[in-house]
């Protein structure tokens, strides 16, 4: 983003408060275009890339990938948002089942939280035990640098909201019928252990903030501005190139034969009436 662009940006902004949603809206579509162009990049280069997405509930996480993915082809750009392990799973090497997940050759792959819920919810909710937090922390840095020395780029996000902006948030999730779902037993019990989560969180950092592997936080107080932030830095982590086509001359579309010349060349259209139509009520 150029320095003009940003001084517009801000004084649409008001100086620098609340972004405007047209001045959001159209720095997001810019934002989602290159995206598109880093797709083709990554499918033409054979790129392997993981993104994980960690942070406090109701932190934005959710909102910036739906916006990363929302322009994107799924078949190049995948969201993986595991659910509770099965008692199978929990038989497993811890990291099994993440590593099923990861991308092959011209993929892209975000994970909606990631194999630090041992070092989170599991960790405070006592949901493994001590000894299996511990050997989370030490072979976790180990892990991560397999994946890059198999060619995979890792980028891992931190959403970080305040204890506030956090309890707006979910009272707004109890008024909307629409978004009560996403308020879950573990969200009301991560409101109530702040501190837990926030110790858990800086012991986490303190092993896993790696040179080669860092965190980026992002500061999600703001839904916008954390959106376009997180998502210009993603693109500036990744060198790619406009492979974008030139655009395509669409020939006059043939007009549709008569009956009689339809019938001739061998086709008869089923009626109408045969067909199921949803009732139109709008």
């Amino acid at each position: 983003m150029g320095k003009k662009h940003k001084e517009k940006q801000v004084a649409e902004a008001g100086g620098g408060g609340k972004l405007k949603r047209k001045a959001y809206e159209h720095e997001l579509a810019r934002l989602q275009i290159e995206l598109v162009k880093l797709q083709e990049w990554v499918k033409e280069e054979g790129l392997r890339v993981v993104v994980l997405f960690e942070g406090r509930d109701a932190a934005g996480k959710g909102g910036v990938i739906k916006r990363i993915t929302q322009s994107m082809n799924p078949r190049i750009c995948r969201v993986v948002a595991l659910g509770t392990p099965t008692e199978r799973e929990k038989t497993q090497w811890y990291f099994q089942r993440y590593v099923a997940h990861l991308p092959s050759a011209g993929e892209i792959v975000l994970f909606d939280r990631s194999w630090y819920n041992r070092a989170g919810v599991e960790h405070v909710m006592g949901f493994c035990t001590e000894a299996e937090y511990r050997e989370f922390l030490r072979s976790c840095p180990e892990f991560e640098r397999m994946l890059q020395r198999s060619g995979i780029q890792l980028i891992k996000y931190w959403f970080s909201v305040s204890p506030e902006e956090q309890e707006r948030r979910f009272q707004g999730r109890v008024a909307d019928a629409t978004k009560r779902w996403k308020l879950s037993p573990m969200d009301l019990e991560s409101r109530r252990r702040w501190v837990e989560y926030s110790k858990a969180k800086d012991e986490m950092f303190a092993h896993t903030d790696i040179k080669q592997s860092p965190w980026y936080v992002v500061n999600a107080d703001s839904k916008k501005h954390a959106r376009l932030n997180c998502i210009t830095h993603m693109l500036s982590l990744i060198p790619y190139e406009d492979l974008t086509p030139e655009p395509i001359q669409l020939e006059p579309r043939p007009q549709p034969k008569s009956d009689s010349i339809s019938k001739a060349m061998g086709y008869v259209r089923p009626p109408m009436a045969e067909q199921t139509f949803i009732p139109e009520k709008f």
